[in-house]
């Protein structure tokens, strides 16, 4: 069937993760517990290309409780738990097509094993899988029975953004992402530990002194600063958005341009969704033995192609680093590949965060088939976490943690939609 059925003695350790991690996903647990009963996904087949770790996995256990049939590919090469895989083809029956370490003819014709199941909900995680969907000719008639799909990630809203402005998008999606109780916990605590955690395993070195850049100050840029600053780092912020510059400021960090963070730098990480971040002239500029990580969706945030021109060697020196040595003899040593480092040298975001984001995944995944069985039809767009998902999602996270908040009486509420308000 595929690669995991052939490496089930990986499976137990796989299913050992996944219980540990769902110690601390108690909201996706309450929701798994009522789709278990109620099955509203009955019938239903999800494609899903997501990180294939031990948090996803308790969501894909949470969709087939639900009733839906799903298949489950990875959206990056490095960033797959094999383990994990293995355990949920040998446990519960879920496809997986996935390899850690897989090359790019691999990793996209396990996109299409997913596609080939003819989803009606798609799931995903950077939107290669959407924008496979739409590209291929083959899949035209599959593309007519879609009833929309939800992504995870910015960079994939960013594509799918503006696949819906080019007017080329064929079915609505949700950016789970846009949920405040994803972006702000997900983007800004999980990657800020995880990519800590990744450039840690990687390399053991020490960030106390270290002069850390972060290229990006959006929630993922934030939460990265606020780790390293927090392990004692000098955290040095390069943006190109002046409101976010500045804030970075506020927040105390030092902000300059990267020409002249990169000739001063110990530790760089790349957190912006763009292309060619650190380029050939930054690395130029770096100082002999600089670290360079990323933590964005794609590796294309790392000029490495212009960094191997500029090379005379190239040496894998420990897992997860690469040194490359310069024509000057200056050195320069790059994280996974440049693909995420906190899922390729580490585990990706801690479970409890990763519980908030889930339970979007999941509760929007209801929602649209709720309007599908309504017949009511959404137009082909971006459509954000409707509002009351995502409160809930934040409620039921509060409850967990045995957290009780105010509500608004009557009369404030009156107050508040009331613009005669004063003394």
């Amino acid at each position: 069937m595929d690669y995991h059925i052939k490496n089930v003695n990986l499976a137990k350790d796989g299913l050992l993760k996944i219980e540990w991690a769902n110690r601390e996903m108690p909201v996706l647990n309450i929701i798994k517990q009522r789709f278990q009963k109620q099955k509203p996904l009955k019938g239903i087949k999800i494609g899903c290309c997501l990180h294939v770790t031990s948090e996803t996995a308790n969501l894909m256990i949470t969709l087939k409780s639900a009733g839906a049939t799903v298949a489950l590919c990875a959206s990056n090469p490095l960033s797959t738990q094999d383990d994990v895989a293995a355990a949920l083809v040998k446990y519960y029956n879920i496809p997986v097509f996935a390899i850690k370490g897989e090359d790019k003819q691999t990793y996209y014709s396990h996109i299409h094993k997913v596609l080939s199941i003819s989803p009606q909900i798609t799931m995903d995680d950077g939107a290669d899988l959407v924008s496979t969907l739409h590209k291929e000719k083959r899949y035209k008639d599959v593309i007519k029975n879609v009833i929309g799909g939800t992504e995870e990630t910015t960079t994939g809203v960013i594509r799918l953004k503006s696949m819906a402005d080019h007017g080329v998008l064929k079915y609505p999606i949700i950016a789970v992402n846009d949920a405040r109780t994803k972006h702000m916990f997900d983007n800004r605590y999980g990657t800020g530990q995880s990519t800590i955690d990744g450039i840690l395993r990687a390399t053991n070195v020490l960030l106390a002194g270290k002069k850390f850049v972060v290229c990006g100050y959006g929630y993922c840029g934030k939460g990265v600063a606020l780790r390293a600053k927090g392990m004692g780092a000098e955290v040095i912020v390069c943006e190109v958005d002046p409101v976010k510059a500045l804030e970075a400021v506020m927040d105390g960090y030092r902000v300059m341009s990267l020409n002249e963070a990169a000739k001063i730098g110990d530790i760089f990480v790349t957190v912006t969704g763009d292309v060619n971040v650190i380029d050939v002239k930054h690395f130029l500029k770096m100082k002999n033995g600089a670290i360079v990580a990323n933590s964005g969706h794609f590796n294309v945030e790392i000029n490495l192609l212009g960094l191997k021109k500029i090379s005379k060697k190239i040496r894998l020196i420990r897992p997860f680093v690469e040194e490359y040595t310069l024509k000057n003899d200056k050195k320069i040593y790059v994280l996974a590949e440049g693909r995420l480092v906190n899922l390729a040298s580490a585990e990706g975001h801690p479970s409890m965060v990763m519980d908030m984001s889930f339970s979007n995944q999941a509760l929007c995944v209801e929602y649209l088939v709720k309007i599908h069985k309504q017949n009511k039809k959404l137009e082909n767009k971006v459509y954000p976490v409707p509002e009351e998902i995502d409160n809930k999602v934040a409620l039921l996270k509060l409850s967990s943690m045995g957290i009780k908040i105010d509500k608004l009486t009557k009369e404030q509420k009156k107050y508040l939609s009331s613009w005669e308000m004063g003394t």
